[in-house]
């Protein structure tokens, strides 16, 4: 099929997770948005013109910051014009579009643009964390034992280290540590098994010195957080009594200028 000249602008779910597209969304700052739908969708002032109701010199003189869009309505039409995702929707204070056929409220995320995605568990998560792990300069891994992100053959990490352009630190769980005996009784396993298992990940990642700048920590605390941080994201999950990391519901979060959770898990990243 020919695309008209009109054609709705069609965003990849990547670009509306861009940190000045959803600063741009928060902000209601329609002119960086739509500077924002040129630049990672292509699109011509007449084609966004024409998906969003408006004429080419009215959507000119947005993009310009000559005009500004303040009416409900207006941002209302933008967003369906660009199609845009309910979480995007959000961060700009408008109901999701299910939740409009519906009657529903609007929902609004605007005080967290650094979510930008829940995955039910990691394995939903897997191919966009190697995604960003393929290319990221610096990689920090916090997590029990780290078999299956970092240690096996086949794990999430470990095939995507094989690079001397990447920094990798990783922090387990001490197999010394009273915490270590704790978390193996909370998953049914024995302390020696979770021992046995985080030590295997040490000497696993022993043989990646030659190929990449890897260095190892211990910590010795209760295991809560389990990250993932790739460059400037990050994914984050939970430990639990009831799941193992690995089970956890996990966000990808992205650094933005006001956003609290990259800042404050992000943070012990940087102290290693």
């Amino acid at each position: 099929m020919t695309l008209t000249p009109h054609a709705p602008p069609v965003l990849a779910a990547w670009a509306w997770e861009r940190p000045e597209v959803r600063e741009a969304l928060r902000a209601r700052d329609v002119g960086a948005l739509l500077r924002a739908v040129q630049k990672y969708g292509g699109a011509s002032q007449s084609r966004i013109a024409g998906a969003v109701g408006m004429t080419q010199a009215r959507v000119s003189e947005i993009i310009h910051d000559r005009r500004d869009v303040v009416r409900l309505d207006v941002f209302e039409r933008i967003a369906d014009g660009l199609a845009m995702p309910d979480d995007a929707r959000h961060l700009m204070g408008l109901a999701a579009a299910r939740d409009r056929r519906d009657g529903g409220a609007a929902f609004d995320l605007a005080a967290f643009p650094e979510v930008v995605r829940v995955y039910e568990a990691q394995a939903a998560a897997r191919e966009e964390i190697q995604r960003h792990a393929r290319t990221a300069s610096t990689l920090d891994v916090l997590a029990v034992r780290g078999l299956g992100l970092i240690g096996l053959t086949d794990s999430v990490l470990r095939a995507h280290l094989i690079r001397d352009d990447v920094r990798v630190r990783v922090l387990l769980l001490d197999p010394e540590a009273p915490a270590a005996v704790q978390r193996a009784a909370e998953i049914g396993e024995s302390a020696q098994t979770l021992a046995a298992g985080i030590r295997l990940t040490e000497a696993r990642l022993r043989e990646l010195a030659a190929v990449c700048d890897v260095a190892v920590y211990r910590y010795a605390m209760l295991p809560t957080w389990r990250l993932i941080r790739a460059d400037d994201t990050m994914f984050v999950g939970a430990f639990d009594a009831g799941w193992e990391g690995h089970e956890s519901a996990t966000y990808k979060v992205v650094a933005t200028a006001h956003g609290p959770l990259f800042r404050g898990t992000g943070g012990c990243s940087r102290q290693w």
